[in-house]
């Protein structure tokens, strides 16, 4: 079973991510994976910690020459800003922010001080997951299933870009240009002026993610446990992003609005295309999302998910100082104006390392070898 932990505070020496399940031969694209990890540093907004990393990997355990070797792969990376026993750089927080962990976990571990809890709740640890969901990535291609992320929404400012297999390569090198990570150019500007405006207000700004999953066969999860359902691993997986607060999948929440006739997608037959991974199987809508009873269903996965702006401004928010329970304005820690273009990156490799996990759990095997000739043998 693919599986993975990660471990190390925000500005503890180093991050580690441990990814076990992985089958023997599977070659480690090292550079896909410093190239996911520098994209989640990007992004138009984000703060001046940016500047001071630089992500790469480092291979610990569960690799030679390159490859998979089948034992648990580990995989550090190291934090340059590193001062976690630096009490000058890291005193202590008493003034927790609203919307962030700093006083549920102060009450939980029963102390007036919120660092700890800071550290460990940082986003900084999303980059561990990033090299988890990219080593992912590169066992799907192996098998020709493609993951696109991108930034759909910073605060009102919305493309209305449409995503299909043939326009993802032009979309993905529009999605490269753009300071916000969203393949449009106009909307790309106006996400930036947000952010700009919330600089200058001392605010922050949130927006909406968007993931896309191409060439999954049908049947990829299951229904016979709840547990197993892709569709709740995946939003269980993109919820567990800080500061995500609503995931929806396909047409999601707009379901709500409309008869049963317009939201289920009708199922048609193409002999021409029974070749390719959906086996023939069309549909004329894709309002599912690619998910139908917890599996697959032959079309695209399609996933969004909702990140709050981030809990820390320069002007602060009423509070309380845990020491005096006096009313106090909450405390600044150095942070990002928007980082949604960062958590785009961070749930594209969320979505891509649930969908590994399911593709193992049905096709199975030691090696790259057995995992490619059963599902070849699927098809």
């Amino acid at each position: 079973m693919l599986d993975y932990q990660t471990a190390g505070e925000s500005h503890g020496p180093a991050l580690l991510a441990i990814v076990t399940g992985l089958p023997a031969g599977l070659p480690l694209d090292t550079d896909l994976i410093n190239h996911e990890l520098r994209r989640r540093q990007g992004g138009y907004g984000r703060g001046g910690r940016q500047r001071i990393e630089t992500d790469v990997v480092e291979f610990l355990a569960g690799t030679r020459q390159g490859h998979t070797i089948g034992s648990p792969l580990a995989m550090r990376i190291a934090n340059k800003d590193a001062r976690m026993d630096d009490a000058a750089r890291t005193p202590p927080v008493t003034r927790p922010r609203p919307g962030h962990a700093d006083l549920a976990g102060s009450i939980k571990w029963l102390t007036t001080d919120c660092r700890e809890t800071l550290e460990r709740a940082s986003a900084r640890e999303t980059a561990a997951r990033v090299a988890a969901g990219s080593v992912a990535r590169v066992l799907l291609r192996e098998l020709g299933i493609e993951v696109f992320g991108f930034v759909r929404q910073i605060g009102d400012a919305a493309t209305t870009a449409q995503v299909t297999p043939e326009n993802r390569l032009a979309l993905t090198a529009a999605r490269d240009q753009s300071e916000t990570y969203c393949p449009d150019a106009a909307a790309t500007e106006r996400q930036c002026a947000i952010i700009r405006q919330a600089k200058v207000d001392k605010d922050t700004a949130g927006g909406i993610c968007e993931a896309h999953v191409f060439g999954c066969p049908p049947g990829i999860g299951s229904c016979m446990d709840w547990r197993l359902r892709l569709d709740a691993r995946i939003a269980g997986a993109v919820m567990g992003i800080q500061a995500f607060k609503g995931v929806e999948i396909g047409l999601g929440f707009g379901c709500a609005a409309r008869p049963g006739s317009q939201v289920h997608d009708p199922i048609a037959f193409d002999p021409a295309r029974a070749a390719e991974p959906s086996l023939g199987f069309v549909r004329p809508s894709n309002n599912a999302g690619g998910l139908e009873g917890g599996m697959t269903n032959g079309m695209p996965i399609v996933v969004r998910g909702v990140m709050k702006p981030i809990s820390t401004l320069l002007r602060g928010l009423p509070s309380v100082n845990l020491e005096t329970r006096a009313p106090e304005q909450s405390q600044y820690e150095r942070s990002d104006i928007c980082a949604v273009s960062a958590a785009s990156v961070v749930m594209e490799s969320a979505v891509a390392f649930e969908v590994a996990r399911c593709v193992l759990d049905k096709f199975a095997g030691d090696t790259m070898r057995e995992l490619k000739a059963a599902h070849a043998a699927y098809l």
